[in-house]
């Protein structure tokens, strides 16, 4: 089943600056071949269910090992069944409408 999902992963207990840990993450997006779009608060990624639950474990993973030792993590999810829908077509469809 594909998913959309929004994920907002928070490491706790390392300072203000978050920005090695969200890159962390993208990087784990990428080498899955998953699509992910970086937003101010998260990421969204779309993909394969267990693709996308897989590669979010691995962040952990990784934010864990950069050495968070806590992690809070966010996550909104979207399926269909009546069609397959990117998050492009999403954007697409809210642009056609306001230009």
């Amino acid at each position: 089943m594909k998913v959309i999902a929004d994920i907002c992963v928070v490491p706790l207990g390392v300072g203000t600056s978050l920005s090695k840990y969200v890159g962390a993450c993208k990087q784990v997006f990428h080498e899955r071949g998953l699509s992910h779009q970086l937003h101010a608060y998260g990421t969204n990624v779309e993909g394969e269910w267990d693709d996308v639950m897989a590669a979010l474990k691995q962040c952990h993973e990784r934010v864990h090992a950069l050495g968070a030792p806590r992690i809070t993590t966010s996550i909104r999810l979207g399926t269909r069944t009546d069609r397959n829908q990117t998050m492009q077509d999403k954007i697409d469809s809210v642009r056609s409408l306001t230009n």
